[in-house]
């Protein structure tokens, strides 16, 4: 099993085609997000699948008209259904979880040779209007997917060692 193909080659798509996601492909995407690990096995997130291109084109205009979130075949918006929860750490549990599902989910598109692209700039309020989602529940992010008009060239990243220290920090 290799892992780091489906890193080396994930990247941020904010141009697709409209070539419909395959149902099993989706599943796969989705199986991912089910499969991923939480905080006490918690499991509270829940994912809306969008398809239908008009609530599609409403996301886009919530998302700070980032029209390409309209052009995705597919939205799937990441909420978190306990935003209560703190870690022995102190840090929250739903940020981190729905990360998590979130990256799992990216990693299986870019395996299948999908795009995506993970949405953290949008209308809180306006998403959860248009998908109809009771107050209670955050809308963490939103991912579009589908198959990239074009590959994005890798974004350059830090050295190793400027970012990974040994026994203590060292920076």
């Amino acid at each position: 099993m290799e892992i780091l193909p489906a890193i080396q080659q994930r990247r941020s798509v904010r141009a697709y085609t409209a070539q419909p996601v395959p149902e099993t492909q989706l599943q796969a995407v989705l199986e991912a997000a089910r499969l991923a690990p939480s905080a006490r096995n918690l499991q509270a997130w829940r994912f809306i699948v969008v398809r239908a291109a008009a609530t599609r084109a409403r996301l886009a205009a919530a998302a700070n008209r980032q029209a390409f979130v309209g052009q995705a075949p597919v939205v799937i918006a990441g909420c978190a259904v306990n935003t209560e929860y703190v870690m022995r750490g102190g840090q929250l549990a739903y940020p981190i979880d729905l990360a998590i599902a979130l990256d799992h989910m990216t990693l299986q598109a870019a395996a299948a040779g999908l795009g995506t692209c993970w949405i953290g700039s949008f209308l809180e309020d306006e998403v959860r209007h248009v998908l109809g989602i009771p107050d209670g529940v955050r809308v963490v992010c939103l991912l579009t997917l589908g198959y990239p008009a074009d590959v994005p060239p890798p974004k350059n990243r830090r050295p190793a060692a400027q970012i990974i220290a040994h026994e203590r920090w060292t920076f």
